[in-house]
Parts: structure tokens; sequence; C-alpha cells
């Protein structure tokens, strides 16, 4: 008797998870449908204009030379907005934590220029160096690229070698 009950519970079970599987997959459909529908109702962008190239950069590369290891390096890169309608930047995003770009959130107007300020923290980066940033704007992406080569700072007054040192 227990093994006729244990089949038919099984048998029960089996038919209410398929039923249930049957019933979620077409309400997945009809939500994937709605979300569908949202996620690009969301991620739709404004119609514009502009294109990258509307954010023309000087220079988009700047070489330090060589440089002395301590102090942090700065340069700033200047753009003129050569499109019809203004200019955002949405992010500056660089290569490494030892990159720090900085700018302002305000509009670029059409035929004003725009800055981005990027610093390169050099204390223990001894060696040549070739760092990125990626400009996120409304006008697209562009990338901005730093190099140079970081001389290792003078040590101090003691001598590495102490043992040498004669002392009385």
């Amino acid at each position: 008797m227990k093994k006729i009950i244990l089949s038919l519970g099984i048998l029960l079970l089996s038919a209410g998870v398929a039923m249930a599987q049957h019933k979620k997959h077409k309400s997945d459909d009809d939500s994937k449908t709605v979300a569908t529908t949202h996620v690009t109702t969301a991620n739709a962008t404004p119609a514009t204009s502009l294109k990258a190239d509307d954010m023309a950069f000087k220079d988009p590369t700047h070489d330090f030379g060589t440089i002395v290891e301590g102090p942090d390096a700065t340069t700033e890169f200047t753009f003129k907005n050569t499109g019809k309608e203004p200019i955002i930047i949405q992010k500056a995003q660089p290569s490494c934590g030892c990159t720090v770009p900085s700018y302002s959130s305000e509009p670029v107007m059409p035929g004003a220029t725009g800055t981005i300020n990027v610093a390169f923290h050099t204390k223990g980066k001894a060696n040549a160096f070739t760092k990125t940033i990626t400009v996120v704007s409304n006008a697209g992406t562009k990338v901005l690229t730093i190099k140079g080569n970081v001389e290792k700072a003078p040590t101090g007054s003691v001598p590495e070698n102490v043992s040498m040192i004669k002392t009385n």
C-alpha cells in the first residue's frame, strides 16, 4: 500500500511540476515582452546630431618627456565643440588608479571649448609609462593618452651602502 501511495504521490508531483513549468514558461514569455519593451524604452537615447568628431581635441596625446619621481605630473586637454548641440561629458575613465582626470559637468556649447585636466601620480612609478583616459560624452567616446618616463628620485643624503661609512 505504501508503494502505491508513494508512486501516486510522485506521479502527481511530476504532473504538477510539468504544468507549473508550462504555465511559468508562458508567463515568462509575456514578461519578457514587457521587460524588453521597458528596457528598450529606458535605454533609448535622445536623437542627437553629435558625433565623436564634434569633440575636437587639439592633441589627444600628451608626452611629459622625462619627469622626476615624486610630484604629480599634470596636463590639460582642450577640445572644441564643433557640433550644433551642447556636449556633456558623462565620465572620464582612467586606465589605472595612478591617473586622475577631472572635468566640468557643465555643457560645452557649440563653438566653445572645454577642458579635461589629468594628474599622473609619479611616486613609486619609475620607468616609462603610457596611460589612457576614456572620455564618454553625448557625442560619443574619445581616448586620450599620456606618456613619458619617470626618473627615479635621488635618494636622500643617507648612502645606500652603510658599511662604507667610517666612524672614529
